[in-house]
């Protein structure tokens, strides 16, 4: 009698092959070429896209399931926090002003790498890459929306996060990561790759989430760390993702070295200028803080990356050309960023305040060569203009860096008392840069930069100058969203709440 045979069980790797290569074939009434025009954009050479490997080698039945169960657990954090006034657990309110560069610049960010992994999934050939860029397209819009719905909680109660979009598009600080994003986007498929699979993924997740999300947890803030921890795990494939891709090109062949020692080299430095946001609201913006900007460089930058480049070392691969000079601007980029940002907090949607003696001297055990002899005399000047009645604000506007979009108050490598200023010219004008780094850049690639939108000079060239005018433009309430934490809405709304929250009156 025949016996009827058990359909053997694949295994993972088969499972795998079978619901992601197997999904792929040969076009026919097409060519590869016609189909996939951007592949050889970049010059890159690729004789074998069966080499590309997921060593997740994630299906994507199993990713639905992963990221719901995901998704339960979050929104149920959330509206717990919600229903129990979670807002009012928060060390201070100051706090809430890194939350609002976070939601203003960050956030959209995610919608956009979204949009850039949809795009490049259709335009690489390999299935392998499709599937993985799919996925972390979902991840990305994912990410913007757990943001913004845990966050949306304290805009009912505080000033400065109801219109961050136009705050992502219009103000001059958002557009140093809208810059990012819009130059990532605007690239080729393999550059993008690095641009976010390394850049963001691997340079600034690492020293962004992890101690902005303790420091979320130092401070009382649930909400951000539920969306912290949903989306770490995430971020792990991502920078695997972003890491498999530079190695995949360099073993494809050798004449795609020199090509990705130029990307990388391009977005290490204007990733590093992306942090100056970051640096800033490590060292000032948190009320309870869990480590310096200085330390956390120290474990996810040098030691991290340093990790990373020796081991690409064995390709080719040297560290990127603006590490050193990245290296002398650590002590100093959060002062000079923080000193920005209060000189003009009238054109910010979040607030700026003086350091308390309390934070001076953190900022002094941290940076004990730097704070002190550099930094802590400004805030001192600054504090007595305030208390004599004029406190110092500057109506002047900065000049821009034409690549990171910056102001240019950052100072010469190894020099912190003279301002670093470049320039060249093109075509009859003139550009600034706030670093060699940004200058070289731009030198690469003039033709791409000289049509970047400045908020600055756009003020007078679209609105004649009219700061009330600009201020409706980018929905920013004078008096409500800016200026000084002192006497503020927010200030007055969060201590009276606290109050009520805390005593029997």
């Amino acid at each position: 009698m025949d016996m009827k045979a058990t359909k053997k069980k694949l295994g993972m790797k088969e499972r795998y092959r079978v619901l992601t290569r197997d999904l792929g074939w040969e076009p026919g009434y097409q060519s590869k070429e016609a189909i996939f025009p951007y592949v050889r954009y970049e010059g890159i050479k690729v004789h074998d896209w069966d080499k590309w490997e997921d060593p997740f080698r994630l299906t994507m039945d199993a990713y639905w399931k992963y990221q719901a169960e995901k998704e339960r657990k979050f929104y149920a954090i959330i509206d717990a926090h919600a229903q129990n006034n979670g807002h009012l657990n928060l060390t201070d309110a100051r706090y809430l002003s890194a939350l609002k560069i976070f939601l203003q610049a960050i956030s959209p960010g995610e919608y956009a790498a979204h949009k850039g992994f949809a795009r490049i999934g259709r335009e690489f050939p390999g299935v392998g890459t499709q599937v993985a860029c799919q996925m972390q397209a979902i991840d990305e819009i994912r990410h913007a929306q757990t943001q913004i719905h845990a966050m949306s909680n304290y805009n009912r109660y505080y000033d400065g996060f109801h219109a961050f979009a136009d705050a992502r598009d219009r103000i001059w600080y958002t557009s140093v990561a809208r810059s990012f994003f819009d130059d990532a986007m605007s690239a080729g498929p393999f550059e993008f790759m690095i641009a976010i699979g390394f850049s963001f993924e691997y340079v600034l997740t690492n020293l962004l989430f992890v101690p902005f999300m303790s420091g979320a947890a130092y401070n009382g803030d649930m909400a951000t760390v539920t969306f912290g921890f949903s989306a770490q795990s995430d971020e792990a494939r991502h920078m695997t993702l972003g890491l498999e891709c530079i190695k995949f090109m360099l073993e494809q062949d050798p004449d795609n070295l020199p090509i990705v020692q130029g990307w990388i080299d391009k977005w290490f430095w204007r990733g590093f200028r992306v942090l100056g946001l970051v640096s800033t609201m490590m060292d000032y913006m948190l009320p309870k803080r869990v480590m310096s900007w200085r330390e956390a460089w120290e474990i996810y930058g040098v030691e991290n990356g340093g990790a990373l480049f020796r081991d690409l070392a064995r390709y080719g691969i040297r560290p990127p050309k603006g590490w050193d000079d990245a290296e002398k601007a650590i002590d100093h980029m959060s002062h000079q960023f923080m000193l920005g940002l209060y000189q003009w907090s009238f054109g910010t949607a979040f607030h700026s305040w003086i350091p308390s003696d309390d934070d001076m001297a953190w900022l002094s055990a941290k940076y004990p060569d730097t704070f002190d002899r550099h930094y802590r005399p400004r805030w001192a000047h600054i504090k007595q203009l305030k208390a004599a009645g004029t406190p110092f604000k500057n109506y002047g506007l900065a000049r821009l860096c034409q690549c990171c979009q910056l102001p240019c108050v950052f100072t010469e490598p190894g020099d912190p008392t003279l301002t670093c200023h470049r320039e060249t010219v093109y075509k009859g004008e003139k550009y600034q840069f706030c670093s060699d780094g940004c200058k070289d850049i731009f030198e690469h690639e003039p033709e791409k930069y000289i049509q970047a939108w400045l908020p600055m000079p756009a003020l007078f060239s679209e609105l004649g100058g009219d700061v009330a005018a600009w201020m409706d433009w980018v929905s920013l309430r004078d008096g409500a969203d800016n200026g000084d934490y002192d006497g503020s809405r927010d200030q007055r709304h969060f201590d009276e709440w606290r109050g009520l929250a805390t005593s029997n009156l």
